[in-house]
């Protein structure tokens, strides 16, 4: 970023700060620009809110308030539109999208919110607001509703597999990133795709490298999963029940140039829908930075980060807020998507 008033290019600083939000106080890594000549700082919409989203993800994990996808998730499970599902849940005509578009709930409403989650409780919901319904339009949404209670057996599946392969809750130990077995699978085989050669070993800093790059950038991750720091380098959790859940994944003991180990291979491609343009901005950078790497080399470069080094000795978890230290890839080289 270039200084405003000398036209030089200026370094990012990172500094702890406190953020008052509904009255509560909040620790958040703050990202300025300065420059060295006035002593001037200077930030971006983008930093701000890469700050503000470290900030409202703590607040809601500490009241359990769902994050945005999830907010949409529970409407799309009943095929509902934003406005009916504020009638529904008593919310003001457009609330409901606000809280989509990234608005943070109330406490109250949050919860009413995750609640809804249960088939049981929507139907209970869908009750209170029947009179504000035709009688067509309230049997059509509680059959659907119904419809998905029947399915429960498939859904509590889903969520056996999913508490299988993430080791960690939603919360600073995997970047407040959503938990979705659909997306994980799908940056995998976009990694498979796009870079050469790859041994579990490399997968599992090319992913360190996405998270929490997409975390220093944003303010949260993408793959969903906790990091552990290991003599080798910092490794996925359950790195080993990951690559084994995917029919589309496969990993097979390989040589190539000198280097031995289990090479995962894919036979699928990525359906990238689900993700934004910033999180394909983050995926394309890590893999175009390191998808010629090797293991080995890529080991050695994860070896150099802080955020590795504070927690080997121990095989501690590495907590997100780490990735402030992050130096083997230049967050510089993303491109911005305002």
């Amino acid at each position: 970023m270039k200084s405003p008033i000398t036209g030089k290019e200026m370094k990012p600083v990172y500094e702890k700060r406190t953020w008052v939000f509904r009255g509560e106080t909040f620790t958040f890594n703050h990202l300025s620009w300065r420059d060295e000549e006035s002593g001037e700082a200077f930030t971006t919409d983008e930093s701000d809110t890469a700050g503000y989203m470290q900030v409202t993800n703590q607040y809601r994990e500490k009241y359990g308030i769902p994050y945005t996808d999830q907010i949409v998730d529970i409407r799309n499970r009943y095929g509902l539109s934003s406005s009916k599902m504020s009638l529904i849940l008593g919310f003001g005509a457009n609330q409901y999208r606000r809280y989509e578009q990234g608005e943070v709930p109330s406490i109250s409403n949050g919860r009413m919110i995750a609640s809804a989650k249960n088939p049981t409780v929507m139907l209970g919901y869908l009750e209170g607001s029947k009179n504000e319904l035709s009688e067509k339009e309230f049997e059509k949404i509680a059959s659907r509703i119904r419809q998905f209670d029947t399915d429960n057996y498939r859904y509590m599946i889903h969520l056996y597999e999913t508490e299988r392969i993430f080791a960690s809750a939603r919360g600073l130990c995997n970047g407040f990133a959503c938990r979705s077995l659909e997306r994980l699978k799908n940056i995998l085989l976009y990694v498979l795709d796009n870079c050469d050669d790859v041994f579990v070993t490399k997968m599992n800093k090319i992913l360190f490298y996405i998270d929490f790059l997409s975390y220093k950038k944003y303010g949260s991750a993408i793959t969903g999963l906790s990091y552990r720091a290991i003599d080798y380098g910092p490794v996925p959790e359950r790195w080993d029940r990951v690559y084994c859940q995917f029919d589309e994944i496969s990993q097979k003991p390989g040589k190539k140039n000198n280097l031995e180990g289990f090479i995962l291979t894919s036979s699928g491609k990525a359906n990238l829908s689900a993700f934004s343009e910033k999180e394909m901005a983050v995926i394309n950078l890590v893999c175009s930075e390191l998808g010629a790497k090797n293991a080995s080399q890529l080991s050695t470069l994860s070896h150099k980060e802080e955020a590795w080094a504070k927690h080997k000795d121990k095989k501690e978890l590495i907590p997100f807020d780490e990735a402030f230290s992050i130096q083997g890839i230049d967050i510089g080289l993303i491109k911005n998507q305002d």
